[in-house]
């Protein structure tokens, strides 16, 4: 008995930080941001329960427009980034050996080690009207003066798969990685092709780093709020830009919130839309 009662104290004790991390830091500001979303302000310092701020969110086509545009293009980027990820992933975890693979694979975690700001802001060094690729097309003669490529919505997307891709990379590295290669060999001795063995295989193998990948990267694409505005500029219609300027420039805390608790709610029902589309559980993916 004292043996078990040690145990589960230490157990405890081991558990505290992360607990006391996700009570004040994720759980509290959480409920208080939903409790402030439901007010509104009569006076200086009187507040009256309302749902005005949800019903401005409707009745404003800008905000719910805006709202569906980031959902798709954030899934539009999810899966770009997993497209261009898997192939990449498979070459690091089955065809590369010994320093080879940690070489590639320190290659791709590189560009991370800078902060996202920095890494915009190359993009923009790239893409502006006298940067790298419209002077390069110029000197080609492929254009007879400076190419805008910034302040669009396929700039916004070259940067969120940008910033994503190593948060898709490294599940599927792993993944992949603990894939026996007899079965794979397995595969191919019974007459299966490089399509099949993919399909029937390595995919079926892969989903829980897939679907752990692309909930990563959905949740941090639909909050980003520095790559759209940047490579967007004022017109990228981003809804983390919304809850900005509700935040900061208008001061109007009790609209903020509504926006926050509606975009929590938006990408915690696509993402139980997907582990039920993919038949996984959250406990699964993420272990």
């Amino acid at each position: 008995m004292r043996t078990s009662g040690g145990f589960r104290l230490g157990l405890m004790l081991l558990l505290s930080p992360m607990l006391l991390w996700l009570l004040l830091l994720i759980i509290l500001p959480h409920i208080n941001m939903g409790i402030i979303s439901l007010s509104e302000r009569v006076s200086s310092n009187n507040y009256v329960f309302s749902l005005n701020n949800y019903e401005e969110f409707f009745a404003e086509s800008l905000y719910w427009n805006t709202f569906l545009r980031t959902a798709l293009m954030s899934i539009l980027a999810t899966i770009l980034t997993l497209l261009i990820a898997f192939p990449v992933s498979y070459y690091i975890a089955k065809m590369l050996k010994g320093r080879s693979k940690g070489l590639v694979f320190a290659l791709c975690l590189i560009p991370f080690w800078v902060s996202e700001l920095v890494r915009t802001y190359g993009w923009m060094i790239l893409l502006r009207e006298s940067g790298v690729f419209s002077n390069f097309l110029q000197w080609l003669g492929l254009a007879d003066g400076p190419v805008e490529f910034l302040y669009n919505d396929i700039a916004i997307m070259v940067g969120l798969v940008y910033t994503s891709m190593l948060f898709m990379v490294v599940p599927l590295v792993t993944t992949l990685d603990s894939l026996d290669n007899s079965y794979i060999e397995a595969g191919y001795d019974l007459g299966g092709n490089g399509f099949t063995v993919m399909r029937e295989i390595v995919i079926p193998h892969a989903t829980p780093g897939i679907v752990s990948g692309c909930i990563v990267v959905f949740m941090l694409t639909l909050g980003n709020y520095l790559t759209p505005a940047l490579l967007g500029g004022k017109d990228s219609l981003w809804f983390t830009e919304q809850i900005f300027t509700q935040f900061i420039t208008r001061f109007n805390w009790e609209q903020g919130s509504a926006f926050g608790i509606l975009l929590l709610v938006l990408s915690s029902l696509i993402v139980w839309l997907g582990l039920k589309v993919t038949r996984q559980s959250f406990t699964r993916v993420m272990s």
